[in-house]
Formats: structure tokens, sequence, C-alpha cells
């Protein structure tokens, strides 16, 4: 099914929206939320959480990009479900991946902080669209959908280490791009 007739599903209040949602994206959403939670449960949770949101979301919006719009909102879903995890302090293998770009990006919960992110969000693009395409993908396949070193080598037919140093390069040009464009890290 199209991504517009599932739309129009919604907005009809439909509840064929969901199971046309579920069929059409459950696996790369699966993924999308693997990518930050271990656990088979919890991604489950998610993945539902992530429908009723939808389904709370549209109408009144209506997505240009409807798979990008589920795949945004199952990775907020799962990120809150990894903060409540981690407060309890059962911390996943997600750790590793965002202490990896800690010394590149610094976190605050100030209204300041908030405006920031504008800022952030656009020299981060910037980074990206600078960057070779295998190279966007590899930053991309780590640290947005949570690929394991392993994944990413597979993927594209590389070494382990050739990725770490691959990776551990982009942080680095990352970080001075985010010096270049006044971003304090």
């Amino acid at each position: 099914m199209e991504d517009k007739a599932i739309i129009d599903l919604y907005f009809e209040r439909k509840e064929e929206a969901l199971k046309a949602t579920d069929q059409k994206y459950s696996a790369y959403l699966k993924k999308v939320i693997s990518g930050i939670l271990s656990r088979k449960e919890d991604v489950e949770e998610c993945l539902n959480d992530t429908y009723m949101a939808v389904w709370n979301r549209i109408p009144p919006e209506s997505p240009a990009m409807f798979r990008a719009f589920v795949a945004k909102i199952a990775r907020y879903t799962a990120f809150n479900k990894y903060d409540y995890i981690s407060a309890e302090k059962r911390n996943s293998s997600f750790d590793v991946i965002l202490s990896e770009l800690e010394e590149c990006l610094s976190a605050g919960d100030t209204v300041e902080k908030e405006l920031e992110a504008g800022i952030l969000r656009d020299a981060l693009d910037s980074f990206l669209y600078g960057l070779k395409k295998e190279k966007r993908i590899i930053f991309l396949r780590r640290y947005w959908f949570g690929d394991s070193i392993g994944e990413i080598a597979d993927k594209f037919g590389l070494g382990e280490s050739k990725v770490k140093s691959m990776l551990f390069r982009l942080r680095g040009q990352l970080k001075e791009h985010l010096k270049k464009e006044g971003i304090a890290i």
C-alpha cells in the first residue's frame, strides 16, 4: 500500500492504518529501535508506542515523508525508553555509541541549549552533506541507526578496524567542523 493511502486511512480514523503501517514498516522500525534498545521486549513495546503516537498525531499532521515521520517517532520513543532504563541503572549497549559522540556534542537542559539545538542541527547537516556518500552512510548507520561496528563492516565489505578508524576520524572532523561553526564543545 502506498504511503498516501495509509495516511488517508489515518485521517479516516480506520484501524487498517495501523495494520498497513505495521505490515509495511515494522521491520524497518524494529531495526531503528533495536539500534537503541537491546531487549526484544523493549523493542516490541516501543514499536507499539510508536504506532499509538502516529495514530495520535495523524490527524492533524499530514507528513510529506511518512517513512521518515514514523522513524522519527520510533527513535524518540526508543530514547524515552532508554532514558527510563538508564535511570534504573539497566544500561544497554547504546551507552557505547553515545560515549563515542560525547566529546563532540554536549548535552544540556536549559532554554539556551534548546535554542542552540537548531544551530547544532544545521551544523550537523552541513557536516554530513560535506562527506562522501560512503562515509556519510557509515556515520549515520552508526550514530542514527545504532548499527554495530561488525554490522557496518559486513555491509560495506570492510574490516572492523577500518570502520573503527574511519569513525574515529569522522568524529574528529565533526569536532573541528563544530568549532569552525562556533559551537562550543
